[in-house]
């Protein structure tokens, strides 16, 4: 079978090509069941560091009453960041993988650093494993993330996340929306006005493979329609079969509000908005999405001087 590869020019618009900094060495690979030769999904993920060490966690299965709390550290320095509302029931998780076979990776690509939230109470890390304790399906996860984020805030750095179960494979890929700080009128407590985060979310069309490697991917995507592209304002959609593109309501918006970006809605794309491309993208990180698809589509040899920032 000749594997399908997405490219720039495809509808959906996922990005063959993206951009960020060479402080970071994560690369994930996503082949969808067309593109396999058993039928299986497949997600990889792997950190080219001198400074990090494999560990396997673990999280049983178990209920909780109603009411109860838990604290949350963020995964890069275990830093308590605060307390959320504990799931009713969680699923088993090893790894990077739960007990219903789904599998959450990601690969940092950091962005504007203006957006990143101070006051929030999920970093990256944690939002992958809570995502894996409480979904059985990529689209639950998805849902998850993007509602625990809305109400706790996204404390990270931009990131693309791969997220999988046995039929499906996904890029999410999200940035914070920085920290303004106003009175609560309620509360009078000083609060984050921009609470929440800045998102998309697309499907990999079945035969077709994908990668990311420190750089966001997603270019151009479907506008809602309630048939293939909903945005937040209809999570509860989110399971119907004809989805494929998931974005947060005021991803657009927010980018106009702050002249990161002055054109039609239909133009708009969250790589070129949110991690405009520059040299250290091209050569350090999308050279290693390059180097995946080079191997199942020769013709990937016209993009060489690209990944080698020739042209940037």
């Amino acid at each position: 079978m000749k594997h399908k590869i997405l490219k720039a020019s495809v509808a959906l618009a996922i990005g063959l090509f993206a951009f960020s900094s060479a402080t970071f060495a994560c690369t994930n690979f996503l082949i969808t069941k067309g593109a396999s030769t058993d039928g299986s999904t497949i997600v990889s993920y792997s950190a080219d560091s001198h400074t990090l060490y494999g560990e396997l966690y673990h999280w049983s299965a178990q209920t909780y009453p109603a009411g109860t709390m838990m604290n949350i550290y963020e995964w890069d320095t275990g830093k308590l960041m605060g307390q959320i509302a504990q799931a009713a029931q969680t699923y088993n998780v090893v790894g990077n993988m739960n007990e219903y076979q789904v599998t959450i990776g990601e690969t940092t690509f950091g962005g504007k650093e203006e957006l990143r939230d101070t006051t929030a109470t999920i970093d990256y890390g944690s939002l992958i494993y809570l995502a894996l304790q409480r979904s059985k399906t990529a689209r639950e996860a998805i849902k998850v993330m993007a509602e625990l984020v809305a109400q706790y805030g996204y404390a990270s750095e931009g990131e693309s996340f791969s997220i999988g179960d046995p039929n499906e494979v996904w890029i999410l890929e999200m940035v914070g929306k920085g920290t303004k700080m106003i009175k609560d009128k309620k509360t009078k407590q000083m609060i984050n006005a921009d609470k929440g985060a800045l998102w998309v979310a697309i499907r990999i069309p079945d035969a077709y493979i994908s990668a990311h490697a420190n750089q966001a991917r997603i270019l151009q995507f479907p506008l809602e329609d309630l048939k293939t592209s909903i945005s937040s304002n209809n999570l509860d959609k989110i399971n119907e079969p004809g989805i494929s593109c998931v974005y947060a309501a005021d991803v657009i918006s927010y980018a106009k509000d702050h002249k990161y970006y002055t054109g039609d809605d239909k133009d708009f794309s969250f790589s070129d908005t949110y991690n405009p491309v520059n040299f250290e993208g091209a050569r350090f990180c999308e050279i290693r999405v390059w180097s995946m698809f080079k191997e199942v589509d020769p013709d990937m040899m016209q993009y060489v001087d690209y990944v080698k920032g020739a042209n940037l």
